[in-house]
């Protein structure tokens, strides 16, 4: 009997696979103490599609949410 593959439970929490199959992920600088930051760091966008290097990567930590 084939042997199951463990997921990466924290990656499996930071990414999000979207409708088009696009693997995205949240940056960072956004989540609190927001005040004292400036406001062109503010406005960078929230979320970040994945490189195909590092969907590789994430493939293989998270085999069964990817498919």
């Amino acid at each position: 009997m084939a042997k199951k593959l463990k997921t990466n439970k924290s990656l499996a929490k930071r990414v999000k696979i979207t409708k088009k199959g696009k693997v995205i992920h949240v940056k960072c600088w956004k989540s609190h103490l927001l005040m004292n930051k400036w406001k062109a760091t503010k406005r960078y966008k929230y979320w970040k599609e994945l490189s195909k290097k590092e969907y590789k990567k994430v493939e293989a930590l998270v085999p069964y949410k990817l498919r």
